[in-house]
């Protein structure tokens, strides 16, 4: 299952300490629509992950996919210390102001999702339904660690086909993807340069915060804030969220529904018929 038609790409300017810097985002469904779908991608990926639940949802709402700060199509910051998380949900604020809509539902994978999870958090939040995709208010350092081997390491290769498989090989917790479905998540993620050869579709420089965060992440107290109705997906072999975390996630705070994605690990892609259906399926229910 892959998208059949193009969004709309559209972009605004956000502002960060060292200046404004322009930002993009996709757009599915009719432009008048009030009931927005706000999606936010994980730390390396970017709002083309969105593509196939884009196009599921736009009969019923607008959803507007963004590729965040220094991913994709947006600008990369000057300061490389501005890629945190303030930065984001200032962005994200930016997102939801330019939608017009008083509320919105969140889909977030991985950072989307701890993003989703504190914007969620805020008194008087628009943040009305919330979807988190493989993350929780504890990030497991197994996680960490494996994702800072290769994170920002800024690789060059010489042939598309070449970032092809170090992707598929980075990337393999996926799961079990389609050659099509593959085709894309490399496709979306990848960067040609000036002198032809080719790389990931981020700033490197995005990694040194991560790099220099020293505390482990603990959301609990904004979990627990969290009353929009809520559902977190976990991928059965994950090693970001665990089940135990997931259990928990059902208890406290939004009480969330929470489904395991059998032969996913971190995390599931949202490509697949089944997984977009879930979260179809969640945000068109009533209340």
């Amino acid at each position: 299952m892959l998208t059949r038609t193009f969004p709309r790409t559209r972009h605004f300017r956000s502002l960060t300490a060292h200046g404004f810097h322009r930002v993009v985002y996709y757009e599915w469904g009719a432009s008048e629509n009030t009931n927005v779908v706000v999606c936010v991608h994980g730390i390396g990926r970017n709002g083309r992950d969105f593509d196939v639940l884009g196009e599921a949802l736009a009969p019923t709402h607008r959803v507007l996919a963004v590729d965040m700060p220094g991913r994709g199509a947006s600008e990369w910051l000057r300061d490389p210390m501005d890629y945190v998380m303030p930065v984001y949900l200032g962005t994200l604020t930016a997102l939801i102001a330019a939608s017009g809509a008083d509320e919105v539902a969140w889909v977030g994978t991985s950072m989307g999702a701890l993003l989703g999870i504190v914007a969620a958090a805020q008194p008087a939040s628009p943040v009305k339904r919330l979807v988190v995709n493989d993350a929780g208010p504890t990030v497991e350092p197994a996680a960490l660690a494996r994702i800072a081997q290769y994170f920002g390491s800024n690789p060059r290769f010489a042939t598309y086909a070449e970032l092809d498989a170090y992707l598929r090989q980075i990337s393999a917790p996926f799961g079990p993807l389609t050659d099509a479905q593959w085709a894309h998540v490399v496709k979306t993620n990848a960067r040609q340069r000036a002198d032809g050869s080719w790389g990931v579709g981020y700033d490197p420089a995005i990694a040194v915060p991560f790099r220099a965060a020293s505390a482990p992440v603990d959301l609990w107290p904004q979990w627990d804030a969290i009353r929009c109705p809520t559902l977190v997906l976990r991928g059965e072999h994950s090693d970001l969220l665990s089940r135990a975390t997931a259990g928990a996630m059902a208890t406290r705070g939004p009480c969330a529904q929470v489904i395991e994605i059998p032969g996913v690990g971190h995390a599931p892609m949202l490509l697949d018929a089944d997984q977009v259906a879930t979260v179809v399926s969640f945000l068109r229910s009533p209340v």
